[in-house]
């Protein structure tokens, strides 16, 4: 087993980081990934349009798409370079992996040649409408209704923690378009453009950050059949495979263990004893997280180039692992530095922020672990 990477591999990343370090705003931090200010949403548009010109955007896609058909390995290396910069890409990382896929797979010609050039140029923010009040990690009981109305859907509801809906153009919207039959068989995919009249943006108030997460509300949103992906009522197997490559290739294991270097560093700068046995141990704990975490995720990686249409069960075990990584760096972060983790603007800091939100984020940890006993494993729900 030849776990190196190849000399083209490595040249790739070794082009990307000088991409990166060419192009990427001066000053910037993962705090401004989630876009708080109107500079930041132009900044994020301007890092991605460079990364397109130089063909680091989308090189995993098909030629006729705007790629060159790398293989999911060039992918890992794009999100782990972005994320140990601060993921400077904002949430272009879900119109390159999933949403731009998802269209690939299921969308119309019309929709192809609409929405694929401008996420392959890096000029278009999307947001997903996916998780609401009662819908969170059992996604599929969400509630949101789009009524057909001759050539168009209306749409009303409320859908919550959507991150970037503030700078989003367009949203990949989940709604229910049948009640009368077992929830995964009457959900529908809607491509909505925000500035749609009736819908509406909230920021929801956090201590942690700004336009952190946000809650949509659809009033009479009318909108086109044309904007439907795929067929009615069959969105679910759509969002299977959304979310299986969601959970392939993000490198958050890269940003941990930077903030964890860092932290560890910031505390030998203070004078702290590292190598004390006690602390050395939260530390290595940390650490043994972290490259748990890239090991799934390269794991995952390999399972999606054997089997490119399959069920992909090790995505989910690779993001489960993700939250628990997460927490035991923000631990340790809080370990070494006591109070002064808390300062603002540090990594310690941020990492608090994540640490603390991981478990629940993109699905709640423990449904996360009965879904794969239940659908990987088959054994029955704890609960």
């Amino acid at each position: 087993m030849n776990l190196d990477w190849t000399d083209e591999e490595a040249a790739f990343r070794a082009a990307l980081r000088t991409c990166i370090a060419l192009n990427m705003r001066p000053g910037w931090t993962l705090d401004n990934r989630d876009m708080p200010e109107p500079r930041d949403i132009e900044a994020v548009k301007a890092f991605c349009a460079a990364l397109g010109d130089a063909g680091f955007l989308t090189p995993h896609w098909p030629i006729e798409f705007g790629g060159r058909e790398a293989s999911p390995w060039e992918q890992l290396i794009v999100s782990e370079e972005t994320w140990a910069a601060g993921e400077p890409r904002g949430g272009q990382y879900m119109n390159t992996n999933w949403i731009g896929p998802a269209l690939m797979a299921f969308g119309t010609d019309d929709q192809k040649s609409q929405h694929l050039p401008p996420i392959s140029r890096g000029e278009v923010n999307w947001c997903q409408g996916f998780s609401e009040p009662g819908a969170g990690s059992d996604l599929a009981s969400l509630q949101c209704r789009a009524v057909r109305d001759g050539d168009s859907y209306v749409v009303n509801g409320q859908k919550i923690w959507t991150s970037y809906a503030h700078a989003a153009d367009w949203c990949f919207l989940l709604v229910r378009t049948n009640t009368e039959v077992p929830k995964r068989e009457g959900i529908t995919i809607l491509l909505v453009p925000m500035d749609t009249p009736g819908v509406e943006v909230r920021e929801i108030a956090n201590p942690y950050a700004r336009h952190l997460i946000h809650e949509i509300w659809f009033a009479d949103v009318v909108v086109p059949v044309s904007c439907r992906l795929g067929d009615e009522n069959r969105g679910w197997d759509i969002v299977r495979s959304v979310l299986a490559n969601e959970r392939v290739g993000i490198a958050r294991h890269e940003h941990a263990e930077m903030v964890l270097d860092q932290t560890v560093a910031d505390g030998v700068g203070l004078g702290l004893d590292v190598d004390d046995p006690a602390l050395a141990e939260t530390i290595g704990s940390a650490y043994a997280w972290c490259e748990a975490a890239r090991s799934m995720n390269y794991a995952a990686v390999g399972e999606r180039i054997r089997d490119p249409l399959g069920a992909r069960p090790l995505a989910s075990v690779s993001r489960s692992i993700t939250g628990p990584m997460e927490r035991e760096v923000e631990w340790a972060c809080l370990e070494i530095l006591g109070d002064q983790a808390l300062a603002s603007g540090t990594e310690a800091d941020r990492q608090v922020v994540t640490g603390t939100t991981s478990m629940i984020a993109a699905g709640a940890y423990e449904v996360q672990l009965d879904l794969i006993a239940k659908l990987s494993l088959d054994l029955p729900r704890s609960r």
